[in-house]
């Protein structure tokens, strides 16, 4: 299936900008989770562990990554324009970006920081997301001191599933995450295998080969469309806050034994 770059924003809303006034320890009125006793976007959810890591992990691209950085963010990066100094692009205000090429089932390595000083209280002020394929999120943000509901923390699939711990660094801090994305398979508009993420912040796994419910949603729970594109470009959400992202780059996996091309 075909589905352009814009008609992703406009299809799945979780792109959108959206701040939620849900407290930690609320229990909002939204559906029911399968599988845990808890509903989407659940305030009473427990809190992930804090565990404290060995910090970013920097990885220099392997050479059949493609970078998503260059000198300039248009390069490798449609949608709104952020500016990019020194390998390092900072959200603008505006809308978010996403990924001139596309990607199915990929390795992606990021890093982040919160800028130092920030006021951060739930889900704003220090928030902003990954989204493979434009709909399946990895919430990026500031959980070193600030707390939300788990499912909306740092490391999160959002609206999902919350990080079995919380390896978050302090602001100011570059922070990492590598992650493994499995496409959904489908068979005449059926889903016969369903996505599935493995995802390592600082270098600490925080979700093993995690099953998805669908594309993530806000305060919905998420379900597989009819038809879903094969491969798409890779977001990152414009919420309003300065986060700053370098060292950006993914593999796409091939098959075991593959020829090697001539």
């Amino acid at each position: 299936m075909t589905i352009t770059r814009i008609g992703l924003l406009l299809l799945f809303p979780a792109l959108a900008n959206v701040v939620s006034g849900i407290e930690v320890g609320e229990k909002p009125n939204t559906p029911k989770l399968p599988g845990v006793p808890y509903v989407v976007h659940d305030g009473t959810r427990p809190q992930p562990v804090k565990v404290k890591s060995g910090g970013a992990v920097s990885v220099k691209p392997p050479s059949d990554a493609l970078v998503l950085i260059g000198e300039k963010s248009s390069e490798t990066w449609e949608g709104n324009t952020w500016p990019i100094a020194d390998g390092v692009m900072t959200v603008a205000k505006g809308g978010g970006v996403r990924s001139k090429a596309a990607f199915g089932d990929c390795q992606l390595h990021l890093e982040y920081r919160v800028p130092a000083g920030r006021k951060v209280k739930g889900q704003a002020g220090g928030n902003s997301g990954v989204f493979l394929m434009g709909l399946y999120e990895i919430q990026v943000g500031e959980s070193h001191t600030n707390q939300t509901y788990p499912d909306g923390q740092t490391g999160a699939i959002y609206g999902q599933a919350p990080p079995r711990v919380n390896p978050s660094a302090p602001q100011g801090e570059w922070q990492s995450f590598d992650i493994i994305f499995e496409a959904p398979e489908y068979d005449d508009g059926k889903v016969v295998s369903p996505a599935v993420i493995t995802v390592v912040h600082n270098g600490v796994l925080v979700h093993h080969r995690k099953t998805l419910l669908g594309p993530t949603r806000h305060k919905a729970l998420a379900s597989y469309p009819a038809k879903h594109p094969e491969k798409a470009p890779i977001s990152l959400q414009d919420h309003g806050d300065p986060i700053q992202y370098r060292n950006i780059w993914v593999r796409e996996l091939g098959e075991y034994d593959a020829a090697a091309s001539k």
